[in-house]
Formats: structure tokens, C-alpha cells, sequence
């Protein structure tokens, strides 16, 4: 393990949340261990949103610099009918207004190289790669540490082993696909469909971040199909998009809601492992930034070992309700977009405040 002086962390799951987390704890001093499932760093995936709150918890982990170095700002978009006709403006620049600032999209491997980056700035941790956390009540590594986080996603091992199988891992019914066209669209936003919705985002020169949600389609001739007939560039985008590079998974949420993120004074929850939620609202990653930095500052402003339960009391105060409301917002907004009756929605997402 690396050097510390306040106490022992075992943190399993080394994405966004575990990293962050494992940041936040060596700048308070802590001993951190990480176990990851995976035998190497993550270097895929497309684009995250980050949303000024998440930039700010950024901020406060020392980690600003790096993720406006490599972001690029969203500040235009449109909701679009399949025949390309505008029904509203995203509300960015009302976001920016209120923040001062943009929202930000960075890729994931650039984000997750900026997060091992500032950890071995730190002094690094002890990163177990191969090496998951698979029986958190039995295993001798998480008994030896002070604090055990769950940072290990949707099918967390740490959820299950202190909080049960009550909520748990809910398919929706809807297949996503993502992926990165080398070139600008310069149309951003998204556009909704009969079922099935598109979008685009920029996420680095040269290059469009995009997303589909298509119900019935299994591959890539499928995808390209139910979207022949919209509007440019769509079809341009996937006619472009190697489907090799393309990334599918299945739509789910935890459910229903946990009625904690922390149990016996010294078992945390960050993330997907304490909300996964749809990517409706982008907000994934910010919701994992903002559990961790919270978490590790609650950490911090209480010391050592005797502080944990309280330091976990007042994360799980800080975090909890927010993150469970952001997870049900996105949820709802999957049915509006997803729903059969599109002379509805449009009418509906032309009330959307721009």
C-alpha cells in the first residue's frame, strides 16, 4: 500500500468514482488500496458530460487544470423531430449563465489518464488490476481497512455483500449504442423518434461524440436502418462509423432506490454501485465526481478512523436524495423521449425551457 496517516481505504473499482475517491483520500492523508476487475486502466469508451457543479468538485481535488486542458464547452444544441425540425433549445447556455461557466465534454480515456495522472502525483495507490473484490464480507483485504468504498459499478460486489439484494439491477427495454465519427457534425443536440432517439455532441477537434437508442435493433445494419430516413447528418454518422469501434450494452438502472449509501460506519458507496441510472441526462460521471469528492471531504474534515461514522453520516446526508432524484429525472425523461406518442412529446418539448 502507499504511504498514509490517517488511515486504511480499500476501494473496489478503479473507473471515475474509484479513482476520484482514491484521489480525494490520499490528499487526506489516507493509505489507499484499489481492486480492479479489469486487468488493465479502462482506454474506452466516448464522451462525458461535465456538468459545472462537477467541475467544481473537480476543482477542489486538483484536478481542474487537466480536465479543461483536453474539454472542449457545449454550448449549443437543439431537440430535434426525425425530419430535422427544431421543438426546443437545451437549456446550456442558461447553465453557463447561472455557473459562469460551460458545461464541458471530455472524452472517458482522456478523463480516466488525467485521474491516474493526479493520483500518482500523489504519491500513487496500491492498484490491483485482475484482482476484484468478489466476497466483500468474507475477504481478508477489505477486513484489514478502516473504510471499504464500492466504486465497482452497477453489479457492485460491496452493495450486495452490506445492502442486500432488494435493490438491484433493472433492464429497461432499450439497446444503446455509442461511438465517434471522425468528423464535426456541427449539429448537436438530439433528435426523437417513434421509439428510438439520436444524439450528438462535440467531444474533441475533428471528431462528434454519438449515442443511439434503438429498442428492436441487435446489430449494426439494424441501427443504420432506423435511421435511414432522418434528418443530415445521422445517416452520414453511421454510414461513417466503423461499426467494429462501436460500443452496445443494454440499458438498466438500480432500482428501487437504496435508503443509504453507507453501512456499519465504515462502508461507502460511490456511483453506479449506490444510483446507476440511464444516460438520458448525461450525468453519470458528474453524479461519481460528486460522491467522491463529497465523500472523501467528509473524510477529511474528521481525522482518522474515530471520525468515520460521522464522516459517512454527513456524506450520506449530502449525497444521497440528490443523486437519487438526478437517477429518477433521467428514468423519467427515457419514457418521455422513448414514448409512442410523438404529437405528445413535441408538443411537451416545446414548453422545454431554453
Amino acid at each position: 500500500m502507499s504511504s498514509g496517516t490517517n488511515g486504511t481505504a480499500l476501494v473496489a473499482g478503479a473507473g471515475v468514482g474509484g479513482l476520484a475517491t482514491a484521489i480525494g483520500l490520499r490528499r487526506a492523508g489516507w493509505t489507499v488500496r484499489l481492486l480492479e476487475r479489469r486487468t488493465a486502466p479502462e482506454h474506452y469508451g466516448t464522451a462525458f458530460a461535465i456538468h459545472p457543479t462537477a467541475q467544481a468538485a473537480l476543482d477542489r481535488l486538483g484536478l481542474g487544470d487537466a480536465l479543461r486542458a483536453r474539454a472542449v464547452p457545449y454550448r449549443h444544441a437543439r431537440i430535434r423531430r426525425p425530419d430535422g425540425r427544431v421543438l426546443a433549445a437545451l437549456p446550456l447556455e442558461r447553465v453557463e449563465r447561472k455557473a459562469g461557466r460551460p458545461e464541458l465534454l471530455i472524452s472517458r480515456p482522456h478523463l480516466l489518464d488525467a485521474l491516474l495522472a493526479e493520483l500518482d502525483r500523489l504519491g500513487g495507490a496500491d492498484v490491483a488490476y485482475g484482482r476484484p473484490l468478489t466476497d466483500p464480507s468474507t475477504d481478508p483485504r477489505a477486513a484489514a481497512a478502516n473504510l471499504v468504498v464500492g466504486a465497482d459499478g452497477i453489479n457492485s460486489t460491496v452493495r450486495t455483500a452490506h445492502f442486500g439484494s432488494r435493490s438491484g439491477v433493472r433492464a429497461i427495454g432499450t439497446v444503446a449504442w455509442i461511438g465517434i465519427a471522425d468528423f464535426e457534425t456541427g449539429v448537436y443536440g438530439e433528435t426523437w423518434g417513434d421509439g428510438r432517439f439520436f444524439g450528438m455532441t462535440p467531444v474533441e477537434p475533428g471528431r462528434t461524440n454519438w449515442y443511439a437508442a434503438v429498442p428492436e435493433a441487435t446489430t449494426a445494419g439494424e441501427v443504420r436502418a432506423a435511421f435511414a430516413g432522418w434528418h443530415d447528418p445521422v445517416p452520414r454518422v453511421l454510414a461513417e462509423t466503423d461499426p467494429a469501434s462501436w460500443i452496445r450494452y443494454e440499458m438498466r438502472h438500480l432500482h428501487p432506490a437504496l435508503p443509504a449509501f453507507t453501512a456499519g460506519g465504515r462502508i461507502a458507496l460511490v456511483g453506479d454501485a449506490a444510483h446507476a441510472m440511464t444516460p438520458n441526462l448525461g450525468q453519470g460521471a458528474c453524479t461519481a465526481l460528486l460522491d467522491a469528492e463529497a465523500l472523501t471531504r467528509a473524510v477529511a474534515a474528521r481525522g482518522g478512523p474515530a471520525g468515520l461514522p460521522a464522516a459517512l453520516r454527513a456524506y450520506d446526508a449530502e449525497r444521497r436524495r440528490s443523486a437519487q432524484r438526478v437517477a429518477l429525472a433521467s428514468r423519467t425523461l427515457h419514457r418521455f423521449v422513448t414514448g409512442r406518442r410523438p404529437a405528445l412529446r413535441d408538443a411537451l418539448a416545446g414548453l422545454l425551457p431554453g
